[in-house]
Formats: C-alpha cells, sequence, structure tokens
C-alpha cells in the first residue's frame, strides 16, 4: 500500500494523539479503554475550543495506545538503557516519557513503518512540547533504539 499525504497526515495525526493519550493515562490512571472511547468521540477529528482536529487514522492510534501500555515495561527498559549513566526515566517529565513510549513501541512493533519516518515523526511531535535540545534527545534516543530493535 502506498502512502499518501492524507495517509500520512491521518498517521501523524494519530501519533499525536497517541502521544497525549498516553501522557493522559499517565497522569489521571485512565483505563486504556475509557481513554480510547474519549479520544475515538471526543477529540480524534473533532473541533475543540475552535480548533480542528486532523481526522486520525484510528486503527493506528488504537495500536499505538494498546501497544504502548501492554508493552510498558520492554519500552521502558529499552529507553532506560539508552539514557545516559546516573539518568534515569524517573527523571523525564511525562510527555517526555509518553513521546519516547510511543516511539519506541512504533520502532520495535511496526516494521511496517519506516526507522525514519517513526523517528522523524516524533521529533515532530516533541517540537509541539520544547525546545531544539529536547528534540534533539529524542531523535538520538529513538535512533538509538531503532538501532537495536530493528537488526
Amino acid at each position: 500500500m502506498s502512502t499518501t499525504p492524507k495517509r500520512s497526515q491521518s498517521r501523524s495525526a494519530a501519533r499525536l494523539a497517541a502521544v497525549q493519550a498516553l501522557y493522559q493515562q499517565e497522569m489521571e490512571g485512565t483505563p486504556i479503554a475509557s481513554l480510547l472511547h474519549e479520544f475515538h468521540h471526543h477529540r480524534l477529528g473533532a473541533t475543540i475550543d475552535d480548533v480542528d482536529y486532523a481526522e486520525a487514522e484510528v486503527d493506528f492510534f488504537d495500536d499505538l495506545v494498546t501497544g504502548a501500555d501492554a508493552r510498558r515495561e520492554e519500552l521502558d527498559a529499552l529507553i532506560t538503557g539508552k539514557l545516559a549513566p546516573g539518568w534515569t526515566l524517573a527523571r523525564l517529565d511525562k510527555p517526555m516519557k509518553a513521546i519516547l513510549r510511543a516511539g519506541a513501541y512504533e520502532l520495535a512493533a511496526r516494521a511496517d513503518v519506516p526507522v525514519a519516518t517513526a523517528i522523524s515523526e516524533y521529533v515532530d511531535v516533541a517540537k509541539a512540547f520544547y525546545d531544539a535540545r529536547e528534540t534533539g534527545f529524542v531523535n538520538g534516543l529513538l535512533d538509538a533504539i531503532a538501532k537495536e530493535v530493528r537488526t
């Protein structure tokens, strides 16, 4: 299946929404089924506070959220293994953890997505929250994870 601009945009929207859902789950402890329902019915493709959100590829969004949640321990170990000495996952703020977990999941579980695409997409997500230093961190860490899980 070829990647069309519309599919690319819907996958980008799914990635951003997945990071938001994973962040919300970590902050509030919302069960995954409730999160999926909320996002399906109230966020994906919705207009919120006069802002139109892009339609997201729902199956892709669901896979990212449920997969990252189900494999959290494995993903956290991958992430922790790539952190600089003295750094722990606990030192990262919650939005960063959500970005890294979603990105690590996609790299580990979605062989249909090219490595460069996945990394670039999560760097773009990081740009919505962080400055260049942190986006560089996301790039480097996901690249290191990709080298481990895609070989």
